[in-house]
């Protein structure tokens, strides 16, 4: 079985590429970048244009940060409302203490009573059967993992940017989004791993692993810009995860989750790559209170080897225009289907490429009880083809009403392999 602490960390260059000081202002940022931090959502466009973030802060609320502790000094609490700017240098690396030594699934798990195998023998399906799991068992785990929680997540406050320098990591940490009117651009995320997978008998037909944590969740927040952002599953591929139960032990959720009656999002000239569940965009079939919320719009980002939920939507009204899906079927991420149409869900969708090895354009779409998309511009394989016709759904109420810069469809490739994901703004 692979354990996460055995596992070989990042080289000692990168880990430790940071800044002498822990905490400094503006005058040590690379003066080539600074001008992103002032930069807004207007310029490209889609629903969450009206993103302004911290682009107004003034001197005194402008940092760089190099570490956990630094991060979170820098944001403030999460009512901290006023307007700054972040620029991360370095990797952070949210599992690492204040004293800079990485946690592992045994430190969050002492004084739990939590034990894997004790986990294991509890609800082995032979003698706990099909119910929800519940009892000792379970509480410990919970309890595990709210140690671990504590530790990665970082609840960011409204009028925020943070903003990766060049070379710029945030690992195995999940930014939670829950309030209004934020930027983060220019980061290579490695995805959360989740210590503590819950068992869960009722998930399909013979149950499955189920994980907690995204890189970035956006919960309920309104008017946010994601731009130019790379993640990956990095050192822990699924690959690694090995099998209980007769199911893939899943330590990883999403990449970028959607949830909450989030609305006026833009995620743009992004990188999605080496992941399953990649984003989720409405988090419930029963979550009617999201209908006329989740406005979200995809433009000019790269699906590189991800498996499924690209995105998959419930009730959103989502727009999906110039983004290059690729898949050359020799990675452990298998190809399942790329956009997901669920309850209530509107797509519309425009010069989107597809290069998936082994597939036909049936795979595009996915439908779980939706039914309403419009697309044009689609190539798969080289083809032109409709997504719609072939997956029999009817056309959105919603219009497209994009109006931004639009690439053909058959330029779109090497433009994207061009423009996207990190490291891109100097």
């Amino acid at each position: 079985m692979f354990s996460k602490k055995n596992y070989k960390l990042l080289p000692a260059s990168i880990v430790m590429g940071l800044l002498v000081s822990s905490f400094v202002v503006l005058q040590e940022v690379h003066a080539d970048i600074t001008s992103l931090g002032r930069q807004s959502a207007t310029q490209v466009g889609g629903f969450g244009r009206n993103a302004v973030g911290g682009s107004q802060a003034d001197a005194t609320h402008i940092y760089t940060v190099n570490s956990r502790q630094t991060l979170l000094k820098a944001l403030g609490q999460s009512t901290n409302d006023v307007p700054k700017i972040i620029y991360l240098s370095g990797t952070i690396d949210m599992t690492k203490d204040s004293q800079g030594r990485t946690l592992t699934e045994d430190d969050y798990a002492q004084g739990t009573g939590y034990h894997l195998e004790s986990y294991l023998t509890a609800y082995n399906p032979s003698t706990w059967g099909k119910k929800k799991v519940s009892g000792q068992q379970e509480i410990n785990r919970l309890a595990a993992q709210r140690k671990q929680t504590e530790q990665i997540e970082v609840k960011v406050p409204a009028n925020t940017t943070i903003i990766g320098l060049p070379g710029a990591s945030f690992v195995g940490g999940n930014l939670i989004l829950q309030k209004n009117n934020i930027i983060v651009r220019n980061i290579t995320f490695e995805t959360p791993y989740d210590d503590f997978p819950q068992w869960d008998p009722t998930d399909e037909r013979t149950g499955n692993w189920n994980s907690q944590y995204d890189a970035i969740s956006v919960q309920g927040a309104s008017n946010v810009w994601l731009d130019h952002n790379t993640f990956d599953d990095g050192r822990y591929r699924d690959s690694q995860n090995g099998t209980y139960f007769g199911r893939e032990y899943q330590h990883h959720d999403g990449m970028t989750d959607i949830t909450n009656g989030a609305d006026n999002i833009t995620i743009s000239d992004s990188v999605y790559r080496n992941h399953d569940k990649t984003m989720l965009i409405g988090n419930s079939d029963s979550k009617t209170s999201d209908t006329g919320k989740l406005h979200v719009t995809l433009v000019r980002n790269l699906f590189q080897n991800t498996v499924q939920r690209t995105p998959r939507v419930r009730f959103g009204d989502v727009q999906v225009i110039n983004n290059f899906y690729q898949n050359d079927g020799t990675s452990t991420y298998q190809f399942k289907y790329a956009w997901g149409l669920g309850k209530k869900a509107q797509i519309n969708a425009k010069n989107n490429v597809f290069v998936i090895a082994k597939k036909s354009p049936v795979a595009i779409i996915n439908k779980f009880k939706g039914t309403q998309l419009s697309d044009d511009g689609t190539i798969f394989n080289t083809k032109f083809v409709s997504a719609a016709s072939i997956s029999h759904t009817s056309s959105t109420t919603s219009t497209l009403g994009w109006s931004g810069p639009l690439t053909a469809s058959k330029q779109l490739p090497e433009s994207i392999l061009q423009t996207a994901g990190s490291g891109v703004l100097k």
